[in-house]
This record gives structure tokens, sequence and C-alpha cells, in this order.
């Protein structure tokens, strides 16, 4: 509860989850921010967190998964860093797997890397660099099944 509140020390801007979430809905009602790109992180840290939480075999793996939420500045990269709107995935499924995968970055890089604690800006920065490639293959799908609907139907 500490961690959620904001009574834990940290970098400005990160430790409260509650002013965070603020900033969300902000973000969400104005437009300027996804709710895909962020509730697909939450989605992908969790699912992953509880997926090492089932097979934990050390004491990083044993991490609560919801505490990956909360702690440290998941809660601040996935509501302000990941949904920018010049770097992160345009479309509408790349936006889905982006998040997803942002959120199971974070994991990874905090629970297999214990000397980088952190991992969130990371993350962001690696999915960040494949956006425009996800972009890619989600149009180049779309591409090919309405090719595929069009020929049936001529067919």
């Amino acid at each position: 509860m500490d961690m959620f509140l904001g009574f834990i020390p940290g970098s400005i801007g990160e430790t409260s989850v509650i002013a965070i979430l603020l900033g969300a809905v902000v973000l969400i009602a104005t437009g300027i921010g996804s709710w895909k790109i962020m509730l697909s992180a939450v989605i992908g840290a969790l699912g992953f967190g509880y997926f090492l939480n089932l097979v934990s075999f050390n004491d990083y793996t044993a991490i609560p998964a919801y505490y990956h939420l909360i702690m440290g500045g998941f809660a601040f990269g996935f509501v302000f860093m990941a949904t920018d709107p010049v770097s992160a995935a345009q479309t509408n499924r790349g936006k889905w797997i982006y998040g997803l995968l942002i959120g199971i970055l974070v994991v990874i890089i905090r629970v297999f890397n214990p000397a980088y604690p952190e991992g969130v800006m990371l993350a962001i920065l690696l999915m960040n660099v494949f956006a425009p490639l996800i972009d890619y293959y989600v149009v180049e799908a779309n591409i090919r099944k309405r090719l595929k609907r069009v020929k049936t139907v001529k067919a």
C-alpha cells in the first residue's frame, strides 16, 4: 500500500501510483494517450509475472505479479512514456502487441537481471525501435487477408 500511495522513496513523479493514474485518465480523456497500450502493458506484466510465480525458481521470480505494476517506474513508464504518439505503434493491433511486449520485457529485465532492477525505460526504448516493424507486419497481414477475401469472392 505504501508503494501505491507514494510513501516509498523514489524518483520524482514515479512513486505515487494514484497521481499517475489520474494523469492516465487525463491522457485518455484528451485522446493523447492510448488506453490500448496502457491496458496491454498491464496485461503483459501481470501475465508474465503470474507465469513466473508459477515456475518460481528464485526469489526474483517469486515477487508477486501485481508488485510489478506498482513498484519502480512501471506505472509512470506505461502511462507517460509508452503512449508517446510519435514513437509508439500506430495501428490498433500494433498498439496491443507493442504494449503487451513492453509489459513482458519489463518483467524479464527486472527478474533475470538483478543488476538492472528497473528496466521500464529500456523496455520502452527497445519496443520504440520495433514499433515501425510491428506496424509494418500488421498492415501486411491486413493486406494479405483482404487480397485473400477478394480472390475468394471472384472465384
